[in-house]
């Protein structure tokens, strides 16, 4: 039997800094890392935010339900690996 998930508190919206421009001359997967890490730390932070505090806690669906309240696309399951492995960085 499934069971619901609890719904996530309603996140603080907090001032960003401003952007800088990427450095030029990079291989494309430089950036496509780059990119990845920011939004793995951006989805890490939301979720730790909202309570959750363990790895086993973030399954792929609730990591792509923060993404879509937080405003950020879909991550990939690579994307969903890198935000587990930092809240697990982060818990010890």
């Amino acid at each position: 039997m499934a069971t619901a998930a609890t719904p996530l508190p309603d996140l603080p919206s907090f001032p960003t800094l401003p952007k800088k421009r990427m450095p030029a001359g990079r291989p494309r997967e430089w950036y496509e890392s780059h990119n990845r890490r920011l939004k793995a730390m951006r989805l890490a932070i939301a979720l730790l935010n909202s309570g959750v505090y363990r790895a086993e806690q973030a399954p792929n669906r609730r990591i792509r339900t923060t993404a879509a309240r937080i405003g950020v696309h879909p991550p990939s399951d690579t994307t969903c690996r890198m935000v587990r492995s930092l809240i697990r960085h982060d818990s010890r």
